[in-house]
């Protein structure tokens, strides 16, 4: 067994989740390719990096595949977060957000909407979870005062204009006081 291959315990309260063949039992090394899909997202590392003690890449990134895809990982998540309620053993650690894998656009500070459209998500909230509308909290309305300015750089100029004195720009046009090209 490897540093952090699941535990005889730990594969017990797995092995009843897991998918049973068609045509019988479990495939003959699920454990080993269930502990190689663990080994490859704990180390960040490729599928084909995967160590061959768990069986090809081939087949163990197969069966990954398969099972996202039939909701085998979701039924089991499901499965375990159950069973420790049962014990008592519950709490904020199931549920994690790690800012290192959340990120944000650049641009997620601030949602631009129009009232009609708040007002619209509002009336859906309330009929969603019942709750009157009179009794949620109000809600900061930001609304987008018009198109943004830009900068002007030589393309926003038409051919043969001066820039203003003092533009401001990157390619070619001048700061507010600083000398020209030319000064010395």
């Amino acid at each position: 067994m490897a540093r952090f291959d699941l535990t005889d315990a730990e594969w017990a309260l797995i092995e009843p989740h897991m998918p049973v063949a068609a045509t019988g039992p479990l495939p003959r090394r699920v454990r080993e390719q269930f502990n190689g899909i663990l080994w490859r997202f704990r180390t960040g590392s490729g599928w084909r990096d995967v160590p061959e003690r768990y069986g090809p890449w081939s087949t163990v990134y197969s069966r990954f595949n398969t099972w996202a895809k039939t909701g085998v990982f979701q039924t089991l998540m499901e499965a375990l977060i159950a069973e420790a309620a049962s014990r008592g053993q519950v709490d904020l650690e199931l549920v994690s957000v790690d800012s290192t894998i959340v990120r944000a656009h650049h641009e997620s500070a601030g949602l631009a909407v129009t009232g009609e459209t708040l007002d619209a998500l509002e009336q859906a909230l309330t009929e969603e979870k019942g709750a009157p509308l009179p009794v949620q909290r109000s809600v900061l309305r930001v609304v987008r005062r018009g198109p943004r300015r830009t900068r002007p750089t030589r393309a926003h100029l038409p051919v043969g204009t001066v820039p203003p004195v003092g533009a401001v720009g990157r390619r070619g046009l001048r700061r507010p006081g600083s000398a020209g090209p030319g000064a010395g």
